[in-house]
């Protein structure tokens, strides 16, 4: 039987330009919201970090503190 990645967050490394898929999945979580980020739609994170962000206020917030 073949398993879905449907609702399963994925495990990612992150890369100044892109990232790398560790384990399948077809989101991530946003370190500080907590708010579910689809792959297709994940633009920002930290490299130092390895933290995914829901978007770009967020991710400066965390990044500044």
């Amino acid at each position: 039987m073949l398993m879905s990645n449907t609702a399963r967050p994925a495990r990612l490394y992150y890369m100044a330009n892109g990232f790398r898929m560790l384990s399948p999945g077809d989101h991530v979580i946003c370190a500080v919201s907590g708010e579910r980020i689809a792959l297709d739609a994940l633009r920002y994170w930290s490299v130092a970090r390895q933290q995914p962000y829901a978007s770009a206020g967020i991710a400066s917030r965390a990044i500044c503190s």
